[in-house]
C-alpha cells in the first residue's frame, strides 16, 4: 500500500457526467444547474474530502436512460436511481439518506 487519504465523506453519491451534460441542467432552483451541484448546493455541502459528504460526478455508468440521470448511493449500490430534471430535492436526498449530512 502506498499511502492513504482521509476524507470526512459520510457517504457518497455518484452522478453520471454524460447524462448529465446530455440534459444540460434541469435540477436546483431556477431548474438551470446540473444534478450533482445542485444536490452539493441543496445540502450545503462543498466540494472535495472536507465536506460532510461526496456527491461525484463519474464518467458514463452504461444506463443511458432517456431524459433522466443515473444516480448511485455508494451504501446501497445494487439499486440505481434514474432521477428527472424538475425532481424533488428533498425526496431524493432521503431517498439517498442524505438528509444526515445537511449542514446549516
Amino acid at each position: 500500500m502506498k499511502g492513504q487519504v482521509q476524507s470526512n465523506w459520510s457517504q457518497v453519491v455518484l452522478v453520471c457526467r454524460k447524462c448529465s451534460k446530455k440534459l444540460d441542467g434541469g435540477f436546483g432552483q431556477g431548474g438551470d444547474e446540473r444534478l450533482a451541484k445542485a444536490l452539493r448546493k441543496h445540502l450545503s455541502l462543498k466540494k472535495g474530502r472536507k465536506a460532510a459528504a461526496g456527491v461525484v460526478e463519474v464518467n458514463c455508468l452504461g444506463v443511458c436512460p432517456k431524459g433522466a440521470v443515473t444516480v448511485v448511493d455508494g451504501a446501497a449500490s445494487r439499486e440505481w436511481l434514474l432521477v428527472r430534471p424538475g425532481a424533488d430535492l428533498d425526496e431524493l436526498t432521503d431517498a439517498l439518506g442524505l438528509n444526515t449530512a445537511r449542514h446549516p
